[in-house]
């Protein structure tokens, strides 16, 4: 009787040894498990921050735009010694790319490298690509803004060589981009403030927001590009750098030309003094 009460007693000991092992084994792992599940879920919430953001906003479109306003605005601001606000949303530097698009190198046609991280790629949008999974720490969301928004005041479409030309006008979306438009010209050169911002927003005006109609013959940039017009004027200095010596040459040959002519005719009345004696 006894012995089987001690087999029993044993039994039972051992099974609460076991259950008590299981459980803290059981709680470890659980423990462990569930912090992994927060840190996944605080770094899928921080991933789905950035690239929500990163959706929202068009590398490609806003590249486009900076290249509009570069060409077409920032020249004839810089003809009237003009310095935009940070808080007019054309400014180039709060640009959310800026910090990366600078550390591209074109190398050849189809070779482009990464600034940061020297790596090679076939083509612009597969870097771009990379920036985005790689290097999207380099982004300033907070600061910055998305220069794409400002595409509908810009006239993206008309730089875009691959999309097609509509041909169609939509009076609400027109109505849309040239109440933005003016809101731009308003924010960014207030004509109160100085002669200068006066000519500019008169200058915004003619340049993109004339163009926001369905009527025909309207053209963007009507003013044309501040390039081109540098590029006249380097062109010009250049060849008149180049004609100078050629008409120095000129003039040099004609000079010396004349010289010998007024020896000659220096020379013929001595003869013919020397005839007469």
């Amino acid at each position: 009787m006894e012995k089987q009460l001690s087999t029993s007693f044993a039994a039972v000991a051992l099974e609460i040894g076991l259950l008590c092992v299981v459980f803290l084994c059981i709680i470890p792992v659980g423990g462990l498990a569930q912090e992994l599940q927060e840190f996944a879920a605080v770094r899928a919430q921080q991933d789905s921050v950035v690239h929500s953001y990163e959706t929202h906003c068009s590398r490609e479109r806003s590249r486009t735009a900076w290249k509009i306003i570069e060409e077409y605005l920032m020249p004839f601001v810089e003809q009237e010694n003009y310095n935009i606000s940070r808080t007019c949303r054309l400014h180039l530097e709060i640009d959310m790319f800026r910090e990366q698009e600078p550390h591209k190198d074109h190398l050849q046609v189809n070779e482009w490298q990464c600034g940061f991280c020297r790596k090679i790629f076939i083509s612009e949008k597969l870097l771009d690509q990379h920036f985005d999974n790689r290097h999207h720490n380099l982004l300033n969301i907070s600061r910055s803004r998305c220069l794409a928004d400002m595409c509908g005041a810009l006239h993206c479409d008309a730089m875009d060589k691959s999309k097609p030309i509509k041909t169609k006008c939509n009076p609400a979306a027109a109505d849309k981009n040239c109440h933005l438009c003016e809101s731009l010209a308003n924010s960014c050169f207030p004509p109160q403030e100085s002669p200068s911002a006066r000519r500019l927003h008169d200058f915004f005006l003619r340049q993109f927001c004339d163009a926001h109609t369905c009527k025909r013959g309207s053209q963007p940039f009507a003013r044309g590009s501040g390039k081109t017009t540098n590029l006249l004027y380097y062109a010009v200095c250049l060849l008149l750098m180049m004609m100078l010596p050629i008409f120095y040459c000129i003039v040099y040959v004609h000079q010396r030309e004349m010289g010998k002519h007024i020896k000659n005719f220096k020379r013929i009345p001595k003869m013919n003094q020397k005839k007469s004696y």
